[in-house]
């Protein structure tokens, strides 16, 4: 619970976040509050982020996707199959005058 909580006022009850949620949600969009979580039961329950803070960790999530994808994919490259830029380029522009 450390990563979620990083200040006091980060934490907000269930009860606490619905009686507060229209100052809850301006806080997150005026960017005076980075993040709420919302404890039931004194256990987490939910994050709630800016729309703008979840779009950059998806997109940095499938950044990362993809660059598992590359490095798993020239772990298997066959060197003998290979070809130079310079004979990619020169194959492929050839194609293109026809």
């Amino acid at each position: 619970m450390a990563a979620l909580l990083e200040r006091r006022d980060q934490s907000i009850s269930i009860t606490d976040f619905i009686r507060t949620a229209k100052k809850a949600f301006d806080a997150l969009t005026s960017g005076k509050q980075d993040r709420f979580v919302v404890m039931k039961n004194n256990n987490p329950s939910a994050v709630v982020l800016p729309v703008d803070t979840f779009e950059a960790m998806q997109n940095e999530l499938e950044d990362l996707r993809l660059q598992v994808i590359a490095v798993e994919r020239l772990a298997g490259i066959d060197a003998g199959k290979a070809i130079s830029h310079a004979d990619m380029a020169a194959r492929y522009s050839d194609e293109d005058e026809d």
